[in-house]
């Protein structure tokens, strides 16, 4: 699944050919995602400019000065500037036509993402009850959140009512930085701690930032390379291989049916 690494990789390739474009016409191919494409999104979108594109946890915006567009790239999706002359694919369900001849396309085989209209995004059921984003969430408030809480840390920063942005990935990698371990109780962890975790969240998004994502380098491009955080991972999917800090072997555990990965040396 796109994670925000990758949504905001797609974000800043966007947002370099559609602001400041108008919105000629809007092809659906199929409304059928995950929530059905609105009937009217071609007659409320088109002839509008994109004044801004943006991102809240996982959704994109494109904003205009009428509303906005919320979308969700789900398990498999991606979006990709095209040209209008390149003949959509059997999995490539809506376009975006701009004044200038190319077109924001969605591509999903598996149809799980969504795309949505509201004049009022923030206050959309989707977006109104995200947390604050990565940057945002300081350790004074990650530690005051926690306060009484038996629920596992790495459930807690993964939970998009507590922060966004922090998948599977991420969290083990942050967990790591910070060495805490992904079982501990979140009320149990210190401030000093949560100053650990707070940092090492940022630093290991920016990382992935930096390196194109994890899963998918570039999701305006016409190839999709692969990202290339995966190779600086330091825990995630290594499972018996000698931690880059200590030599200790990482273990795997499951937690609410997630993979876990962690250094019993380095994380307490």
């Amino acid at each position: 699944m796109p994670e925000l690494p990758e949504v905001e990789t797609t974000r800043r390739g966007i947002a370099a050919h559609a602001t400041g474009r108008r919105v000629r016409a809007v092809v659906v191919r199929n409304p059928a995602l995950r929530w059905p494409v609105p009937n009217d999104l071609p007659e409320r979108l088109s002839g509008r400019t994109v004044r801004a594109v943006r991102r809240r946890g996982k959704y994109l915006l494109l904003e205009t000065d009428g509303g906005s567009v919320i979308m969700h790239l789900g398990m498999s999706g991606s979006l990709r500037i095209v040209r209008m002359s390149d003949a959509p694919g059997r999995h490539d369900h809506l376009d975006i036509v701009f004044d200038d001849g190319r077109a924001l396309r969605l591509h999903d085989p598996r149809r799980f993402g969504a795309v949505l209209w509201s004049e009022r995004p923030e206050a959309h059921r989707l977006l109104r009850g995200l947390g604050p984003e990565p940057w945002d969430a300081t350790a004074e408030y990650l530690h005051r959140r926690s306060r009484g809480r038996r629920q596992a840390v790495k459930s807690f920063i993964m939970d998009s009512r507590t922060i966004v942005g922090v998948g599977n990935i991420y969290a083990s990698e942050s967990l790591f930085e910070a060495g805490i371990r992904p079982r501990r109780a979140a009320g149990r962890v210190s401030l000093e701690e949560y100053s650990r975790l707070a940092a090492a969240i940022i630093e290991v998004l920016e990382r992935s930032i930096r390196l194109g994502g994890t899963t998918l380098r570039d999701f305006v491009s016409a190839t999709g390379e692969p990202g290339y955080f995966r190779r600086t991972l330091g825990v995630y999917e290594r499972r018996g291989q000698p931690c880059r800090t200590c030599g200790a072997a990482i273990k795997r555990l499951v937690m609410v049916g997630r993979a876990s990965y962690y250094c019993p040396r380095c994380q307490r």
